[in-house]
């Protein structure tokens, strides 16, 4: 399965590197890296993640628990998509994934 990030989440990422970067830019590059490499387990686990709480209907949307972040992400038959990134204790807008 291939894991491909959407242009918002990707955005999400690099918005919340910068927030990091106030304090330590390596700190920061450090965080982004770490968290595409936690990702990719995706490709070969899809559904290691657990479902989202807002919305335990949807199958096809799950989340993995990065540090304080949530990382949100919908399966299909061959790609698995990352919708966005949220801090933990962050509402998640349910617009940003569906």
């Amino acid at each position: 399965m291939k894991v491909k990030w959407t242009s918002h989440a990707e955005n999400r990422v690099y918005d919340i590197a910068a927030y990091i970067a106030l304090d330590s830019i390596m700190e920061a590059e450090k965080w982004v890296d770490n968290i595409f490499d936690y990702v990719k387990r995706l490709e070969i686990f899809p559904e290691s993640g657990r479902s989202i709480p807002e919305l335990p209907e949807r199958k096809d949307l799950r989340e993995l628990v990065f540090k304080n972040y949530r990382i949100i992400y919908r399966t299909e038959k061959i790609n698995t998509y990352i919708l966005t990134v949220r801090n933990y204790k962050q509402i998640l807008p349910i617009n940003e994934i569906t």
